[in-house]
């Protein structure tokens, strides 16, 4: 039997990171139940300073994640809160799987929100962009 997992991204701004990748992927950001953590505040489970008001709603300030509103089976994106910035390359990336005929009109629309191209790429019939979020984690659009 296979392991269900989420993908899991360090983060300084993580609720700014997931409404960034939720519209690059077209995915959700899952709903705060704002409900559930006054409850927990109140019952002294939680502190008030382990929330905050992003966007008007109350959320857990260590995280946020994303959810593909179409395929729910396929595995979240969390971004969680750590206190440093990132500093090399990372070991793991996402391919953002967008086409030949749209990649680079979808590289310049993320670098308009704030995404940085790092280089374009071949491997016989293979292209991508290796490109930055507003963070630095790089990713590929293939």
């Amino acid at each position: 039997m296979g392991y269900e997992f989420q993908v899991t991204v360090d983060s300084q701004r993580p609720h700014d990171q997931a409404k960034w990748w939720a519209q690059t992927l077209g995915w959700e950001v899952e709903p705060s139940d704002e409900e559930m953590i006054r409850g927990l505040v109140a019952a002294g489970r939680a502190r008030e300073e382990d929330t905050l008001v992003y966007d008007g709603v109350l959320v857990w300030k260590v995280g946020a994640a994303l959810r593909d509103p179409d395929h729910p089976e396929r595995p979240r994106l969390l971004f969680q809160l750590v206190p440093e910035g990132k500093t090399v390359k990372n070991r793991m990336h996402l391919d953002v799987q967008v086409g030949d005929e749209e990649r680079q009109a979808v590289a310049d629309g993320l670098v308009e929100r704030g995404a940085a191209v790092l280089h374009h790429a071949e491997q016989g019939p293979f292209r991508w962009i290796t490109m930055t979020d507003p963070e630095g984690n790089e990713f590929c659009l293939t």
